[in-house]
């Protein structure tokens, strides 16, 4: 059988998922392998080194920097409160005194008789790495983090803002094609991961902002709501960092489009279950999907090899979605995986496939404008 791989957006109801939880920098680690663990454990721990703020102190105070020393009231590696002086002269009959305050809090790092500056560092900042996903711990990386592994569900969308959230699933619409606005929202649904249909309104993401929902997941969203959403076009750049309330993950694309029923029904089949969901996005060198993890952590050890020999190719039979126009978004089935190269219309000689699309058609496509959905 003909047989190609092409990387794919993945739609798996069982699965076996491996996530490695790294620090910035290197700090410390607080789980074992083998320790079982929520999506809120903190596995790892680090700080941040505090900025640094300099103070010409010598020329604060009218001094030569090589008389610095003995207008000092605090020495290197002293810690400083906000407004506290950090020199003083000693004025006339003790009247008279000149004092430079300290711009922030944190510790006296350098005095420097050369510049005659003052280097101040602010406090370190703490940083916390969680689990993401309930699983256990499978591999320690030493000082920098841990590898989680789960079994359960695992959905790619096409595109997505906000970065890593938590929540229950709570399916808001009846079918995959039915719009979500604001009339199918509510306060109970806070700190839920809700589940639309073709599209969200801009009146129904605001909502669920207010409201605090985790996470919309929907088949589309209009490109200019986008704009409006985060006050500028978004180019080509790493989704995920985005200052939003509510990440919003879409599974098929821009505009007006059905959620794929499997997708959907798989969805709905989980609802009530607690989600991981992260928007972060990256289209170009490296790709990134946003994504949706469902732990079913009660079957892990039931169901680690049926999950871990999910198929990972191309075969003729296989669902795909055209991600190029002027098919762009259609879903369809490979008929056929050619071996020899065929000419497109841009004169290039490319590796192709048959694709027959959901209402019967059929194309001819480069196999790189297509990308596999795995059930």
């Amino acid at each position: 059988m003909a047989h190609a791989y092409t990387p794919g957006l993945r739609v798996a109801e069982l699965t076996v998922l491996r996530k490695e939880r790294r620090l910035p920098i290197k700090g410390d680690v607080l789980v074992d392998v083998g320790d079982a663990v929520t999506s809120d454990t903190v596995v790892a721990r680090t700080h941040l080194p505090g900025n640094v703020q300099l103070v010409n102190v010598a020329s604060k105070l009218g001094l030569p920097p090589e008389d610095l020393p003995t207008v000092m009231v605090k020495k290197e590696g002293d810690p400083v409160e906000k407004g506290e002086p950090i020199a003083t002269t000693k004025g006339f009959f003790g009247l008279f005194k000149s004092n430079v305050p300290s711009p922030c809090a944190g510790s006296l790092e350098n005095i420097s008789t050369v510049t005659g500056q003052v280097i101040l560092r602010e406090p370190p900042s703490p940083i916390e790495i969680d689990a993401y996903v309930d699983g256990q711990v499978v591999e320690v990386f030493e000082a920098e983090g841990v590898a989680i592994e789960t079994v359960g569900t695992f959905i790619q969308g096409i595109f997505g803002v906000g970065g890593e959230r938590t929540g229950e699933i709570r399916v808001a619409v009846a079918n995959p094609g039915e719009v979500l606005d604001a009339s199918k929202l509510d306060d109970s649904m806070k700190g839920q991961v809700v589940i639309g249909g073709s599209h969200v309104t801009w009146d129904g993401l605001q909502k669920a902002m207010k409201i605090g929902a985790s996470g919309v997941v929907v088949g589309g969203f209009d490109d200019p709501d986008l704009k409006r959403l985060l006050g500028k076009d978004l180019g080509v750049a790493i989704t995920g960092q985005e200052d939003v309330a509510t990440t919003l993950i879409l599974t098929e694309g821009f505009g007006e489009m059905a959620m794929a029923h499997g997708t959907f029904d798989l969805l709905k089949k989980r609802e009530g279950r607690k989600a991981s969901i992260n928007g972060a996005t990256q289209i170009r060198a490296g790709v990134m999907r946003p994504e949706i993890v469902v732990p079913i952590t009660e079957e892990r050890e039931s169901v680690r090899e049926e999950a871990a020999s999910e198929a990972t190719g191309l075969e003729i039979g296989s669902a795909i979605r055209a991600i190029r126009e002027p098919y762009f978004g259609r879903l369809g089935e490979v008929t056929e995986l050619p071996n020899e190269l065929r000419k497109m219309e841009s004169e290039s000689m490319v590796r192709v496939l048959q694709v027959r699309f959901e209402d019967g058609s059929e194309a001819l496509l480069p196999r790189a404008n297509v990308e596999m959905i795995e059930h």
